[in-house]
């Protein structure tokens, strides 16, 4: 049986201070693939709902200070060359699923559509790079 590690504060403050420089390692860490929150948690010395909110208060900065607004319009559906498809059976009980095409205008013409499903992430990490070009 191993005896827990035990810390010993002996300064009249019982809060200890944290770098940014240090709950940068420490979070950094705690989003390394194969890694437990909890044990870098442990392994630091502090509990775990400390770490997340870390992990949130850092997250949180970087993403206010990348997120930009760009004017978005609007435009009616344009109307694509009639193509007979089959029609789908559809049973009673369940209602056809609406489709949805979202365009976006870039500069310099160009356009990017997406169907309403897209995953989110990436299709911002699209329009940055495109952004970027």
């Amino acid at each position: 049986m191993t005896m827990p590690r035990v810390e010993v504060i002996t300064s009249v403050e019982r809060r200890r201070r944290w770098s940014l420089e240090k709950k940068e390692r420490l979070v950094a860490a705690s989003f390394e693939p194969g890694t437990s929150t909890s044990e870098v948690a442990r392994s630091a010395g502090i509990h775990v709902s400390q770490l997340f909110r870390w992990r949130k208060d850092l997250c949180d900065r970087v993403d206010a200070t990348s997120s930009q607004l760009i004017p978005v319009e609007i435009a009616p559906a344009v109307a694509s060359p009639a193509v007979e498809a089959p029609t789908p059976s559809v049973s009673p009980g369940r209602r056809r699923r609406k489709s949805g095409i979202i365009e976006i205008e870039l500069g310099g013409g160009q356009r990017v559509r997406v169907d309403r499903d897209v995953d989110v992430e990436a299709l911002r990490r699209v329009l940055d790079a495109l952004g970027s070009r």
